[in-house]
């Protein structure tokens, strides 16, 4: 069975990207370090103690769950994710049109729909969700195992919600991880009980 996991590079006031819907300098410990980090689509340099943590995450990914704004924005990647071989994106819309038909993204127009194609996809992978609108509505269901931040040290004081727009009160389990990288502390919690 797969662990669902929402997840992010975030503000430390909880925001993904900035009121322009821009990241700023949240990305920007993927170039502070020495040790590459293959994407796939891009080799990033980070610090030793970020790279124990985020190659064997990212290794674990078996699919990822993403919104529709994200795709736009990213291009789907070129049909080619950083992470796991499979994607499934939450949209109202479908693929569009001859855009890279090898590709294993599938377009889903539910958010519980879509957790379960991805835990299909995955298998005993883990599914990552995106955090945002559509990490936000599964977070706020209960379909969400552990949330994990990568918390930069900047206040944007605005911007796109980690949480996006989810008023849900949940308890979250101590921190299992805590590792401090060079410019981003990674964090990752198990959800708790629902109040």
């Amino acid at each position: 069975m797969s662990t669902v996991v929402m997840h992010a590079v975030v503000s430390v006031d909880g925001f993904i990207a900035d009121a322009d819907d821009q990241v700023g300098p949240l990305f920007d410990w993927y170039g502070n370090g020495d040790v590459p980090l293959d994407a796939k689509n891009v080799v990033f340099k980070i610090s030793q103690a970020s790279a124990d943590y985020v190659k064997p995450m990212w290794a674990g990914i078996g699919a990822t769950v993403i919104g529709r704004h994200l795709f736009d924005t990213t291009d789907g990647w070129g049909g080619t994710p950083p992470a796991g071989e499979h994607v499934v994106v939450v949209s109202h819309r479908p693929r569009p049109d001859g855009w890279h038909p090898e590709a294993s993204y599938h377009f889903v127009d539910d958010v519980t729909q879509a957790i379960a194609k991805a835990k299909e996809l995955a298998g005993d992978r883990t599914v990552a969700v995106a955090a945002g609108d559509v990490g936000g509505q599964a977070f706020a269901l209960g379909l969400v195992d552990e949330v994990g931040m990568d918390v930069v040290p900047v206040v944007f004081g605005s911007g796109k919600r980690y949480f996006g727009a989810t008023d849900t009160q949940q308890l979250l389990d101590n921190p299992h991880t805590v590792i401090q990288g060079d410019r981003v502390l990674h964090l990752s919690f198990r959800v708790g009980e629902r109040r």
